[in-house]
């Protein structure tokens, strides 16, 4: 089987959540560098290739290749769990994400990419956003380990791509505050998906 080809580095968010996934279920796969200032991800033979949203990307991979792998992160063989892993990866899509996305592309990628200052005004009503977010996070991971429950899914390792940068920021110290999320957080990039995905993760000027 030829490997599958995604078309976007590490660097850029979305595409570290599917290469982690793809880490996970131990298929090959082939990088094919996007140039994102030049609007090449927005040329009609780019949005042809494939699906768009790297959720349900992370998903069809996880389908298509974690049963020959023995992997089951969706937990689709039980409705229930199926469900839960669903619940919170919907959670972290419509709460987590808008509540920590600015702080990172303020705090690391503008900085990074366009040499801009982050708009303090933004970073800081996204870290009250975010507190308010993690606080119900701390209330579940204080009666399971992880997300979904006691097994690691596809609703943890969705976090990692945002969660990673913005722990690069002086912010991450947010966490000590909430200790079954720092615990959680630590188990997550103790992964060897994650360290090896991670390692790529690095937004130069």
């Amino acid at each position: 089987m030829a490997p599958v080809k995604v078309f976007g580095s590490a660097v850029f968010a979305n595409a570290a959540r599917v290469l982690a996934c793809l880490e996970e279920v131990g298929a090959e796969y082939e990088v094919v560098e996007v140039d994102y200032m030049a609007k090449e991800h927005k040329d009609p033979e780019h949005l042809a290739r494939n699906f768009p949203e790297s959720r349900a990307i992370s998903k069809y991979v996880l389908r298509k290749y974690g049963k020959a792998s023995n992997v089951d992160l969706l937990r689709e063989g039980s409705a229930e769990e199926a469900a839960m892993v669903d619940v919170w990866r919907e959670v972290e899509a419509h709460h987590y994400f808008p509540a920590i996305a600015p702080i990172v592309y303020e705090c690391v990628v503008f900085p990074a990419r366009l040499g801009m200052q982050p708009n303090q005004m933004v970073v800081d009503e996204s870290l009250e956003k975010l507190r308010k977010v993690i606080e119900i996070y701390e209330e579940r991971l204080s009666k399971s380990k992880y997300l979904a429950g006691d097994i690691f899914t596809f609703a943890d390792l969705t976090h990692f791509p945002y969660t990673y940068y913005f722990m690069k920021t002086k912010h991450a110290s947010l966490l000590n505050s909430y200790p079954h999320v720092k615990a959680w957080w630590e188990d997550l990039i103790s992964r060897q998906s994650v360290k090896k995905i991670g390692a790529d993760m690095v937004l130069e000027p």
